[in-house]
């Protein structure tokens, strides 16, 4: 086995429980060397209900990934989601001598006035992250080190959690036999893992769609400068269907996945499913039908985003260049285009790049958050490693399409749910036929 750094994410998620094992080369570049995905137990929307079931499935998560690896894990980063995260922008100043080069200890000192606010004495700070800085009213400066000035000024992004959530998550993971290395803002873990070279430059909207949570981060020239999470993802969509189909909600998730869209006019037209409930009764149902089902729910997600961000920040088209979606409810047929249509804004579908090893597994948008964990381990800073770029830019062999099921997720049952067959059209009597021909057929009608 190499020396090289090991470096492991645990992302935990309220459908889903997913382990990323990476190896950092001395050149920065990243190997995932094992990964492990299992059905979460014990979550709700970002939040342990059930400690003993939560650390069941995430032992049983970091097992899987050992195997694959052959590496013992000692310490991950966490991710952490749902309402109990909070985030605020704090402002911060540090007075410079005159004629002296800004120095390092300049900077944490600005960044320590930034972070005295006054906060809940129940929130546990994870994260601080330092904007753009001003020295002496000049706007737009990456690092001030080395620079003359009399006053340096920085904007810091506060990301904290509540305690008691957090205590309880930290429980888990340490009773699956594990220390926490880290607990790392979803939102934030996405964007490091999809972000692209060129959006580095401009501001861009990340939004993971989960199944118990829709996590939004909006970044700003490669520094995360707002953040939020909205309390409704997939399994949502799933429950809708589940109640107007009257279907168990495992039967309604593998027909979202495999039959629905997030826009009716992309629906199979001459699909009709043939839907028996608990009760034994059977109805049917089209596909243009079923996708008007989930087309609302998926429009209220979007709404609510963009919803948050002008709130927060101003209008969407004025505040963004672009939207990337991410994470596992967003590979519905569809949504990509829905999500332009409400946000009015080129939008894409990002995956996990930049990475070696076993792509084929890490390639997909479920993946997002867990790929995203190990590039934060890197340098702690919230930025995006260079590395990931350089190694982004090599040539690689292309990727075979994703199917609709991820590795590792539940397989669910089809015995309720069949495409209706297609219906027989009558033979139609030819021109010119007898009357005794056109007798006959009428006749085989009727039989």
């Amino acid at each position: 086995m190499k020396d090289n750094p090991i470096i492991v994410g645990l992302d935990i998620g309220t459908t889903k429980i997913t382990t990323v094992i990476g190896e950092v080369a001395p050149n920065g570049t990243v190997d995932i060397i094992g990964e492990g995905t299992v059905a979460s137990e014990g979550m709700k929307r970002g939040s342990v209900v059930n400690l003993e079931r939560a650390t069941h499935a995430i032992r049983q998560s970091v097992q899987i990934a050992e195997r694959v690896s052959g590496v013992r894990v000692g310490s991950v980063f966490v991710s952490v989601a749902g309402n109990h995260a909070k985030a605020i922008t704090s402002h911060g100043l540090a007075a410079i001598r005159r004629n002296q080069e800004i120095t390092q200890a300049d900077v944490d000192r600005a960044i320590e006035n930034a972070r005295a606010v006054p906060l809940d004495p129940n929130l546990e700070i994870l994260h601080t992250l330092p904007q753009e800085y001003v020295v002496d009213g000049q706007e737009g400066i990456k690092s001030p080190v080395g620079m003359h000035g009399v006053r340096l000024e920085v904007d810091v992004h506060i990301v904290a959690g509540t305690a008691g959530p957090l205590l309880n998550l930290r429980r888990c993971v340490q009773e699956a036999g594990v220390r926490v290395e880290g607990f790392v803002l979803q939102a934030l873990a996405s964007g490091l893992a999809t972000l692209e070279a060129a959006e580095q430059a401009h501001t861009v909207i990340v939004i993971d769609l989960g199944g118990g949570t829709t996590d939004v981060s909006v970044f700003k020239r490669g520094n995360l400068a707002h953040s939020a999470c909205i309390p409704i993802g997939g399994e949502h969509v799933t429950a809708d269907l589940s109640q107007i189909l009257k279907l168990p909600t495992e039967e309604a998730e593998n027909v979202k996945r495999k039959y629905g869209a997030a826009i009716p006019e992309l629906a199979d037209p001459d699909l009709t499913l043939e839907i028996t409930t608990a009760s034994g009764s059977t109805h049917a149902i089209s596909a243009f039908e079923l996708s008007r089902i989930i087309k609302p729910r998926l429009a209220e997600i979007f709404g609510m985003v963009r919803d948050e961000i002008d709130q927060a920040l101003g209008p969407v088209e004025l505040v963004a260049q672009g939207v990337v979606l991410t994470g596992g409810a967003s590979l519905l047929r569809g949504t990509t285009e829905l999500a332009r249509d409400r946000f009015r804004l080129p939008v894409r579908l990002g995956r996990p790049r930049g990475i070696g090893g076993l792509t084929d597994i890490v390639s997909g948008p479920a993946h997002s958050a867990g790929v995203g964990l190990v590039l934060y381990g890197i340098g702690q800073d919230g930025k995006v490693p260079t590395s990931v770029f350089q190694e982004e830019a090599k040539p690689t062999a292309p990727t075979p399409a994703a199917p609709n099921t991820q590795k590792g997720e539940v397989a669910t049952s089809t015995a309720v749910v069949t495409p209706a067959p297609p219906k027989k059209e009558k033979a139609k009597p030819k021109e010119g036929a007898s009357l005794m021909d056109r007798l006959r057929n009428v006749f085989k009608d009727w039989m």
